[in-house]
């Protein structure tokens, strides 16, 4: 840049105000190497430098993902603000490193509420529950209120682990803290996503004020944890309270619509998007209404629906057909359905499984061994289910196949001891939810034995108190034959269960599940 050049020709120095325009100009102009003749410049003055023009560089730095430099300059600084100190702990949190922004924040000479806020963000955003509500503790010891930024930081970090009891300490705080709406909308969606929908529907009644977040998140609240015509319900009860629905809050009723099978109620909502509420529906919107059709056997529909959109259907979509023609058993359909998927996703593994299991059970072995022929020679493996417990603020992990747990030997022997009492109650394991292709009946049905959340549901029934519920986290959609599995252990064990998948939250108890069996 030539104002540089010719105050380095001339040997001489800017005032603060040129320095701060020309680091303006390296930002918009992503001029590294310029940034770096500056940061020079500054550094060398024979007085001290100010520190808002350091600060400002750092921030460059940081903007331009230049993680090194940004540290080198932090380190040289004679002197810090708190400007300075949140910028690399806010750097280290973008970059997913909370362990190292809490390091500069261990370095600060004294505290200050700001970095506080900063360093419970990091942990937050990184999905670190635990140390985010360890580090609200510690500010809170420190002699610091907490404000509403730390508090909405620690309920989203609780939100993205789907840690209920964790999500409940926080609120404990949150209690004394002036709840305006922006922090009952924090706990509302915390408490939905975490699968604590009665706590979210005390809070949403007690609520003086709501807004369409408000609405929008108790709505699709209720949804994701199977109560449908509850959402429904409270749908007409916001439309009375002469609160205009948002894009949002109409993807919640479809999701309801969706996970209930009411194919006229959602037909009548998602073409009335436009008429009443002035709403373009979006991809997320015929999502659901393809989840819907898909459901409920309108597989034609949903081929309608796919057409008549404005944009290419993705992966999910195609995968959501897919999922429909496996359950009303449409080998051609699912065929085509199948080949759209591995033209966008050749690696999808799920696709070849799904579309293996349709061919089983229309008796064509060829196409199985086909299939299974693909698979093997593009080295694609199916992913393996995977659920999640916590027990003594501990995670516990469960994957089937995998032997690795301290307890999995008296895991199996209770689990054993569960399905034979089970049997005696009724249950008669489901061999359609096992791969076809599977070596014998005993093999198939001790496959289906080991499935990831029975082994965690019994995991819980022996290191839970009796009467707590069991609270297990899954990566893959629940089978049907663990589904029934659950619902009748809840009822000979009298427990509540309920399983988070990722769609929806089930909950189990007294032999009965909240989705209605339709999911």
């Amino acid at each position: 840049m030539k104002a540089l050049d010719d105050l380095e020709t001339h040997g001489l120095r800017a005032d603060p105000a040129v320095y701060s325009d020309l680091l303006k100009a390296c930002l918009s102009r992503r001029a590294v190497p310029l940034a770096l003749r500056l940061q020079s410049h500054i550094l060398s003055s024979p007085h001290s430098p100010h520190t808002f023009l350091l600060n400002m560089l750092l921030s460059i730095y940081v903007k331009l993902r230049l993680l090194p430099q940004a540290r080198s300059l932090f380190d040289e600084m004679p002197q810090r603000n708190v400007v300075s100190w949140s910028a690399l702990i806010d750097a280290y949190s973008k970059w997913g490193l909370p362990q190292e922004a809490l390091c500069v924040f261990d370095e600060m000479p004294t505290g200050d509420l700001v970095v506080w806020n900063s360093v419970i963000s990091a942990f937050a955003q990184n999905s670190n529950g635990h140390e985010a509500l360890h580090l609200f503790k510690r500010m809170k010891r420190a002699g610091f209120d907490p404000e509403q930024s730390s508090l909405t930081s620690v309920l989203s970090a609780c939100t993205s682990l789907a840690l209920l009891e964790l999500g409940r300490q926080a609120h404990v705080h949150v209690f004394k803290y002036h709840q305006d709406l922006i922090l009952n909308n924090a706990l509302l969606d915390m408490y939905c996503k975490c699968g604590g929908v009665e706590d979210a529907n005390t809070i949403f009644t007690r609520m003086a004020d709501k807004d369409v977040v408000s609405w929008s998140t108790m709505i699709a609240g209720l949804a994701q944890n199977g109560y449908s015509r509850e959402a429904l319900k409270l749908f007409d009860s916001m439309k009375d309270s002469s609160t205009q629905p948002n894009y949002i809050t109409l993807l919640g009723v479809l999701f309801a619509c969706s996970h209930a099978g009411l194919v006229e109620d959602g037909w009548c909502h998602f073409r009335s998007m436009k008429k009443l509420y002035g709403i373009e529906p979006g991809r997320e919107h015929y999502a659901c209404m393809l989840d819907l059709l898909a459901r409920a056997g309108k597989l034609n529909k949903a081929v309608e629906l796919i057409n008549e959109m404005g944009f290419e259907p993705d992966g999910a979509m195609w995968r959501t057909l897919l999922d429909g023609c496996r359950a009303h058993k449409n080998v051609d359909l699912a065929m085509h359905a199948a080949e759209q998927i591995l033209k966008l996703n050749p690696q999808d593994a799920g696709s070849y499984i799904l579309l293996s299991n349709i061919y089983a059970n229309a008796g064509r072995w060829d196409d199985v061994a086909g299939i299974r022929k693909v698979m093997n020679e593009k080295g694609i493996k199916k992913q393996p289910g995977c659920s999640w417990i916590e027990v003594g603020k501990q995670i516990h992990t469960f994957v089937l196949g995998d032997g690795s747990h301290p307890q999995i030997n008296e895991i199996k022997i209770q689990l054993e001891s569960l399905i034979q009492r089970l049997v005696r109650a009724g249950y008669v394991p489901d061999l359609n939810f096992v791969l076809k292709d599977l070596e014998g009946e005993e093999q198939r049905e001790d496959s289906l034995r080991y499935h990831s959340e029975k082994l965690a549901v019994v995991f819980g029934l022996m290191n839970l108190p009796k009467g707590q519920t069991i609270r297990i986290r899954k990566n893959l959609r629940i089978c049907g034959d663990c589904h029934l599995f659950v619902k009748l252990a809840t009822k000979l064990e009298k427990r509540t269960i309920v399983i988070r998948d990722p769609i929806r939250y089930h909950h189990f108890h007294d032999g009965a599940c909240s989705c209605g069996d339709y999911w």
